[in-house]
């Protein structure tokens, strides 16, 4: 399993430390985007938006908590290999 499905797990497990931690790791647009998703976990919506911004999505117009992970969740599915990590 690659660090973005752990990062995933963290977080559907409520560990955010853990999550942010791990998440650093990743260097991928992917990862940025998760790495936003973490910081609104967190509530740090100035972050979210930089990491928004760093993965190329839209902060402002974004979906809900839910409707974000379960967008990137599938977006990591359909990732070619060397983005699974």
């Amino acid at each position: 399993m690659g660090v973005l499905h752990t990062v995933l797990e963290h977080l559907h497990a409520g560990r955010w430390t853990e999550a942010h931690n791990l998440v650093q790791s990743d260097a991928s647009e992917l990862g940025a985007w998760l790495h936003g998703i973490v910081h609104i976990v967190e509530g740090d919506l100035e972050d979210a938006e930089h990491w928004y911004n760093q993965a190329n999505r839209p902060f402002r117009s974004r979906g809900t908590l839910r409707e974000e992970l379960d967008s990137l969740a599938r977006e990591l599915a359909n990732a070619p290999d060397g983005a699974r990590r």
